[in-house]
């Protein structure tokens, strides 16, 4: 049967989809600007189970988005993937979020560049061929009037910070694509089962999320 049940909650959309042979059957997502994966995850997990008339014990695996991404929204949503894992005895497949970002665009030139934001001009960036073949790696990069300059063709961007980008990547082969704003667990049904297929699964002991740089904990203000 193949259902995989995917978790996307690198960033503000906290996302859960049902797939079954690589087809979303049904899929629950928000996007808060409060962060309220700790208190949605497993209520549409719960959901999406009951709706979709199966069984816990029917899931062939779970898979999750890797990041990078938020540190807080990527523990949540790697803890709850591994819990369940571990209860059914299922493995785990990592899928990487800025793919499952640039699998929302539908283009047939250029490249697209998933980001999301860093902080600041920070970014985390791919690029991928419209095709959706990695041209270059994922980097924590600062985005200036210099950034993808290189690139000759259409570049497409999306993700949560393209107003922060506009002012900046105004090259007349750049394209904001406004619309295509967060990833979802919704496409990680196609690219979850095209692991699954080929067994190509994490160690659910040893897995952790894709952080691409460190997690800085501020230091607290002195009286």
């Amino acid at each position: 049967m193949s259902y995989i049940l995917n978790i996307e909650t690198a960033t503000k959309n906290c996302s859960v989809a049902l797939a079954k042979g690589g087809k979303t059957i049904l899929c629950k997502e928000i996007a808060d600007e409060g962060y309220s994966h700790a208190e949605r995850l497993h209520v549409f997990i719960e959901e999406i189970i009951q709706e979709s008339g199966i069984g816990m014990k029917d899931l062939e695996a779970i898979a999750v988005s890797q990041g990078p991404g938020s540190y807080t929204g990527l523990r949540i949503g790697v803890s709850a993937a591994k819990g369940l894992c571990y209860a059914l005895n299922i493995p785990l497949i990592a899928v990487d979020t800025l793919l499952a970002l640039a699998s929302k665009v539908s283009v047939t030139d250029g490249v697209i560049v998933p980001m999301l934001d860093a902080r600041r001009m920070e970014v985390y960036s791919a690029v991928f061929s419209s095709t959706l073949e990695k041209n270059r790696e994922i980097l924590a990069e600062i985005i200036d009037e210099n950034s993808f300059a290189e690139i000759k063709g259409k570049v497409y961007f999306v993700g949560d910070c393209n107003e922060k980008c506009k002012s900046v990547l105004t090259k007349d082969n750049f394209v904001f694509l406004d619309n295509i704003k967060y990833p979802s667990a919704n496409e990680m049904s196609v690219l979850s089962f095209d692991k699954y297929k080929i067994s190509d699964t994490v160690d659910v002991a040893y897995f952790e999320p894709y952080y691409l740089k460190d997690f800085l904990v501020a230091s607290p203000k002195k009286q």
